[in-house]
């Protein structure tokens, strides 16, 4: 017997938990939408919400952070059928990998065809300010270095391949998209493109660690969004990622900067709006551009 038949990732439990949520609403999702720290505001943009608390959903898992209410939200958003995590769930928390990538797999089962996400991170790139939003182009997983990946185990051809390709784990034509948006909509000078790393958490980097991952190539750091990718990709899904730069990572000894989470909160609220109106004009063109459909 596969080890993840009795622990609520196997196929059957994840058609189990979707065949579930579609009983419960008419909706049928093309757009899954991932809400990083503060910005839970994306799903309160969907018209006519269905809500279902995580607690109430059959094998998901619970969100255990301030500032991730803990909720999926099926509705739409400029006409288009979505369904949104209001609230993530992270390695810190002390859940398998495979528990926390578990959303993604319900939305391939849902329907979903494209993930959306966004996280706060932290900045490295010397040229990156806080409150800029960064366009995810590529990532480095390094939970991953160290055999920590949610497709460890036995493969179930039903998701995907056994050793899925992810040099094309960004779509490229919506990376695009959203520089155009974000053009069209004033962004240009806080509106950015890199690549993000992901740690486990939940201690924020040393200086020593910062100066490593810089040097890495990443222009941005968190403790999440990689491992949801893996498996949204793994499941055939497009995707699409943003960080919003929420402090500037501490690279000098000199420095009196501390990261905290509060500054996290703080900053998503006040850019916000923003990041709502970029990711809600992107789903509206996954409708109704040719070109990026």
């Amino acid at each position: 017997m596969f080890p993840e038949a009795t622990s609520g990732y196997s196929y059957e439990d994840c058609r189990a938990t979707a065949d579930w949520l579609l009983a419960q609403t008419a909706i049928r999702p093309l757009v899954g939408i991932v809400c990083g720290s503060g910005m839970g505001g994306l799903a309160d943009m969907l018209k006519d919400p269905v809500i279902f608390n995580y607690r109430d959903i059959p094998n998901f898992p619970q969100s255990t952070v301030h500032g991730h209410a803990g909720r999926l939200v099926f509705g739409t958003l400029k006409g288009r059928s979505c369904v949104c995590m209001q609230g993530r769930f992270h390695l810190y928390e002390g859940y398998p990998i495979q528990k926390i990538t578990l959303p993604m797999r319900i939305f391939k089962l849902l329907g979903v065809e494209t993930v959306m996400l966004t996280n706060a991170a932290g900045g490295l790139n010397e040229d990156f300010k806080v409150g800029d939003i960064m366009v995810i182009k590529d990532h480095i997983n390094m939970p991953g270095f160290a055999g920590n990946n949610p497709l460890s185990g036995p493969n179930d051809e039903r998701f995907g391949v056994r050793f899925p390709c992810m040099s094309d784990a960004y779509d490229r034509e919506l990376q695009q998209m959203a520089m155009d948006v974000g053009a069209e909509l004033g962004y240009s000078d806080f509106l950015r493109e890199g690549v993000y790393c992901v740690l486990g958490g939940p201690s924020f980097e040393t200086i020593a660690e910062c100066r490593m991952l810089h040097k890495l190539g990443a222009d941005a750091v968190g403790m999440s969004t990689v491992h949801e990718v893996i498996v949204a990709r793994h499941c055939g899904m497009r995707v699409f990622a943003l960080s919003l730069i929420t402090n500037k990572a501490v690279m000098d000894y000199d420095s009196e900067e501390k990261a905290n989470h509060e500054e996290v909160l703080q900053t998503g609220k006040q850019r916000a709006e923003q990041l709502e109106r970029l990711v809600s004009t992107m789903v509206m063109r996954l409708e109704h551009n040719s070109n990026y459909a």
